[in-house]
């Protein structure tokens, strides 16, 4: 994750149910000083109360690396990040297994940072969810962030206006 989120750029009232929980989510962008391009992000502002983030103690992150000139995936690629995302939401959020916490998108790279309850639940449900789909162009980073470090990090560099 880059140090550079500079201001908050709409907070988005839209309260989404995942799970047993709502959300209110927000977005934010950076831009990077050396070549001017944004990295606009999407991410989890509150969890509804009751929301424990101890019972989602892995970080998993799913990469999406693309070419671009300006940094932002072309429409093709972007429609199909989102069908990526709406076939994942169902089988990991909607059940329990996951919480979408943060969407990062700039710079050839779309990163959606979830965390889950097992590591292993989580890829299945994956496999699952994808297998009858023609294969993505991603790649899944796991690693145990009990404290939800990558997440909260992120939360206290976004400068509020």
């Amino acid at each position: 994750m880059k140090p550079i989120v500079t201001s908050l750029l709409l907070f988005v009232s839209l309260t989404l149910g995942t799970g047993a929980f709502a959300q209110t989510w927000a977005t934010a962008q950076s831009r990077n000083p050396s070549n001017g391009r944004v990295i606009v992000f999407r991410y989890v502002q509150t969890f509804a109360s009751g929301f424990s983030k101890a019972q989602q103690p892995i970080r998993v992150i799913v990469t999406w690396q693309y070419t671009s000139e300006n940094g932002m995936p072309t429409p093709a690629e972007r429609q199909r990040m989102d069908a990526l995302e709406d076939l994942l939401a169902p089988a990991v959020e909607a059940t329990g297994v996951a919480t979408l916490a943060l969407v990062s998108t700039g710079e050839g790279l779309r990163e959606w940072t979830y965390y889950a309850k097992s590591e292993q639940v989580f890829l299945g449900k994956v496999n699952q969810a994808l297998q009858r789909h023609p294969k993505f162009p991603i790649d899944i980073h796991v690693a145990q962030d009990k404290a939800w470090r990558t997440y909260e990090q992120f939360v206290q560099q976004v400068q509020k206006p």
